[in-house]
């Protein structure tokens, strides 16, 4: 781990990425509840909410529109790894970056899992019941 021959401590690169992991999951929900279901009015603003989000909800089982196009992921990718450089030290740069993208990927995998998995147990059940419920009964709800 690039951390780690940076001078982290393999404690101290564990820790980042679990940080990363959770900022991750803090900004995807604040994302989600406040920018991808912002009420729009005009013609541009409604445009750009259904590209962020609004063809998924219009196509909730399209597995081409259930995750962020690899292009505009690692085009993303640039300015949160510079602000992680400004926001971390050095050595703590690629372990916490690398758990915030770990944490993405996790969420597309389980995200797709919900919409196109079987579930396998009670827990996933209830777990897929509750994100289709946000698709299917009401989107002011169930934000994952």
């Amino acid at each position: 781990m690039l951390s780690i021959q940076r001078g982290s401590s393999l404690q101290k690169a564990a820790t980042l990425m679990v940080v990363g992991v959770l900022v991750w999951t803090l900004l995807e929900y604040t994302l989600h509840r406040f920018l991808f279901h912002i009420k729009t009015a005009s013609y541009w603003g409604n445009t750009l909410r259904y590209l962020l989000h609004g063809c998924h909800h219009k196509h909730p089982m399209d597995g081409y529109r259930l995750v962020f196009p690899l292009a505009g992921t690692a085009i993303l990718a640039l300015p949160f790894w510079v602000l992680v450089r400004l926001l971390f030290p050095y050595e703590a740069v690629p372990a916490a970056f690398g758990g915030g993208l770990f944490g993405y990927v996790m969420y597309d995998v389980t995200h797709y899992y919900l919409h196109h998995g079987n579930a396998i147990n009670d827990y996933t059940r209830k777990l897929k019941k509750y994100h289709l419920n946000h698709h299917f009964k009401s989107e002011k709800d169930s934000f994952e």
